[in-house]
């Protein structure tokens, strides 16, 4: 049977005044879907993206990839999931920002009974992505010194705790002297602040000139270049995000003058493709959550109504750690 639901919908890109709270039609799930009742919602900056036209979508569409809730009903084909199941997932085609949806079960993992909603929803993106990204894209193994830019958002704090837990060194950057502070409790072992100090001296100075070996950068076009001259030869520089704007016109020659140096883009729908590898990645993140050597930093709470504000806090670059949409 058919319900009606509230949304978060844009007909237009642009601003976050574009993010209009709507009723929605919500029909029973197909045979490889369920139906989530939600409890929290997940906001990334790869939702500005989509607002914003970067990541173009046909309009009108909805937003927002994660989230966590209760299995309210369950498609015919679907066999890992039931009715009253705790979940959370963290990938998802556009349409998060909703008090309930239909689901691709496949994309949808159990939330452990110690890992609250709120949790469950400020992590499974970020908490996945620095799964992929510190043990697939480059494997730390432990003893490494890396450099992690944005350190103090929601993935570079995960990152700071998954690799000092791993016995790896964390060099982060900030803009601020309380989000340095932030990382350092998080387990930076050193933070730059780049609005006073050159990263590419301090990054030299902190490792006795040796450089890095990996670089994880999600600001994009204004620390493109710096990120290269903090590897060292034949390093990785990993890039997954365009925070301030995409890099464009790359010469590729510049990867060999800089030391012959390897640069990925990647995305994590690659890493979580199937069912099993995203349960996999799944049991990894919540393992570390549960044994205590990640913890969940929720830094602001917004109702599903003031999406519009919450964009706003994030694009001003005016919030620590994870931020929440509450769904009443």
């Amino acid at each position: 049977m058919t319900q009606q639901v509230k949304a978060i919908r844009i007909d237009a890109k642009g601003g976050p005044d574009v993010l209009k709270l709507v009723t929605v039609d919500l029909p029973p799930p197909e045979k490889n879907e369920v139906t989530i009742r939600q409890k929290a919602v997940g906001l990334n900056f790869l939702d500005i993206y989509f607002r914003s036209g970067l990541y173009p979508q046909p309009l009108p569409h909805g937003i927002g990839c994660e989230a966590s809730g209760v299995v309210e009903a369950v498609g015919a084909d679907v066999r890992h999931l039931k009715v009253g199941d705790r979940v959370a997932y963290g990938l998802s085609p556009l349409g998060a920002y909703a008090e309930a949806r239909n689901m691709p079960a496949k994309l949808v993992v159990k939330l452990p009974k110690a890992i609250g909603f709120e949790e469950g929803a400020a992590i499974m993106l970020k908490g996945l992505t620095t799964q992929y990204l510190l043990r697939q894209t480059y494997r730390l193994q432990g003893g490494e010194t890396i450099l992690f830019h944005a350190v103090a958002g929601g993935v570079g704090l995960l990152a700071c705790q998954w690799a000092k837990a791993l016995g790896v060194k964390v060099i982060g950057t900030t803009s601020s002297p309380e989000k340095a502070a932030l990382a350092k409790a998080n387990g930076a072992w050193e933070v730059i602040d780049y609005t006073r100090e050159n990263v590419v001296e301090r990054v030299l100075e902190l490792t006795a000139g040796n450089k890095v070996p990996v670089v994880y950068d999600s600001v994009g076009k204004d620390t493109w270049l710096t990120s290269l001259d903090c590897l060292q030869p034949r390093g990785l520089m990993v890039s997954f995000g365009n925070a301030s704007g995409p890099v464009e016109g790359v010469n590729l020659g510049i990867l060999a003058t800089k030391g012959s140096l390897y640069v990925t883009r990647p995305t994590l729908a690659d890493f979580v493709a199937t069912q099993e590898k995203m349960a996999a990645a799944a049991k990894e993140l919540f393992s570390m959550i549960t044994a205590g050597k990640i913890k969940v930093h929720i830094g602001q709470r917004f109702p599903l109504h003031e999406a519009g504000k919450a964009h706003a806090a994030l694009a001003g670059r005016q919030t620590q750690g994870a931020t929440i949409l509450t769904v009443e």
